[in-house]
């Protein structure tokens, strides 16, 4: 996009789509977890993604949704070091 020239939107892309993402994720970050370690930067941005995409959820739908999404799936956990 080309702010210079007045262009903010790009069919469906739109500036503050991207701001509101990062306004949501700075909140999150500051009010949830004070401090994130670059190690996990990954799994902090697919939270904030997840929860960016479910924002118009009910909590109810949301949470049915979370349950359905690791139907199937194990954690496993290294031995500690």
């Amino acid at each position: 996009m080309h702010h210079k020239s007045g262009e903010y939107v790009r069919g469906k892309i739109h500036t503050n789509t991207v701001e509101g993402f990062f306004g949501q994720l700075k909140r999150s970050i500051n009010g949830t977890h004070h401090s994130i370690s670059h190690r996990h930067l990954h799994r902090y941005l697919a939270e904030f993604d997840w929860r960016y995409n479910t924002r118009r959820m009910t909590d109810g739908a949301r949470t049915l949704a979370t349950i359905k999404a690791g139907e199937g799936k194990r954690l496993r956990y290294s031995e500690p070091t």
